[in-house]
């Protein structure tokens, strides 16, 4: 009976389309390299993983194209944009509006005081994190697009007084 694992390091072949497969050590290293640094040339990137160039394209590729990598972005202070204050806002959804979640979710991403918008379990539905120019702002971003909302039941909103990003993420 044949061995069919494949060497460390080596390129995997593709499974079955919407099937991910499972990131390995290798897929990890260059994970946790890309996580600190999105702009690393390929080559330094292999060479950090300890695996040749050819491969390590290879394997962001395929990170790439199965989902696992999602995109890679600029992360752009909010400040330096004039956004002086940010906040996460709790919603909870009216019982009636459970079916069109979809709908909520589109309005919210439009709005360009949204920076990310998270599904949540808990009392609450979503946590928005926003930023805005002043308190003003976000008075008027929570009373003219959320408690307008006929479906919006409720919100909370914490002010953040600081973000410091986890290990490993620049």
């Amino acid at each position: 009976m044949a061995d069919d694992r494949a060497a460390p390091g080596a390129p995997r072949a593709p499974g079955p389309k919407n099937v991910r497969p499972a990131v390995d050590a290798v897929d990890r290293a260059i994970l946790h390299v890309l996580a600190e640094d999105a702009r690393i040339t390929n080559a330094a990137l292999a060479q950090r993983v300890g695996i040749a160039p050819s491969t390590c394209l290879l394997r962001v590729r395929a990170l790439r194209a199965s989902g696992v990598i999602r995109g890679f972005h600029a992360d752009v202070d909010p400040e330096a944009l004039g956004l002086h204050l940010q906040a996460m806002i709790a919603v909870k959804l009216a019982a009636h509006a459970r079916g069109s979640m979809g709908p909520f979710v589109a309005r919210l991403r439009r709005q360009p005081e949204v920076l990310d918008v998270y599904f949540v379990a808990g009392a609450n539905d979503y946590l928005l994190h926003v930023a805005v120019a002043s308190t003003a702002a976000l008075r008027e971003f929570v009373a003219e697009h959320l408690s307008r909302d006929q479906d919006v039941a409720l919100t909370e909103t914490s002010l953040i007084f600081e973000h410091t990003r986890a290990a490993g993420r620049s």
